[in-house]
């Protein structure tokens, strides 16, 4: 399933969030996906720990991060949450980030191949991005999908 039919029929988006720490984005990102049956409890410490070793490997130069960690840290079913910030904040020292796109996968490949490329498909569009930071709205951005 892609980030787009995901995010149409389960709507885990929050928008213009206000956040103190990065751990904070992770913890926030992960908590409908908890909710939902899609994460266990323990997968966003899973990526905070991933994070803590080998560093915001996840943040692209674009002001994104696409937080994940692997299906065996609590995976239970493919899975995709969206969160804009009201400020950019770094994750572990990496460039600022206000768009944050967390996911799951239930094995490798589509942890890999299906996961990232639904989520750089969405996000390459220079013009998407600007439209998804100004949104207020889950509709608006639901919209942009």
């Amino acid at each position: 399933m892609s980030i787009k039919e995901f995010l149409l029929k389960n709507k885990y988006i929050q928008v213009r969030i206000d956040v103190d720490s990065w751990g904070e984005i992770i913890e926030q990102a992960a908590k409908p996906l908890i909710e939902g049956g899609f994460v266990t409890a323990e997968y966003p410490q899973a990526v905070i720990n991933n994070t803590m070793e080998y560093g915001a490997y996840y943040v692209f130069d674009e002001g994104i991060a696409i937080p994940h960690a692997r299906p065996e840290c609590g995976v239970i079913k493919d899975c995709f949450s969206m969160v804009t910030l009201t400020h950019p904040v770094s994750i572990n020292g990496s460039e600022p980030v206000d768009i944050i796109v967390m996911f799951g996968g239930v094995n490798s490949d589509s942890h890999i191949t299906e996961g990232i490329a639904s989520i750089v498909g969405l996000l390459e569009q220079e013009e998407t991005l600007s439209q998804i930071r100004r949104a207020t709205t889950i509709d608006e951005i639901i919209g942009l999908l």
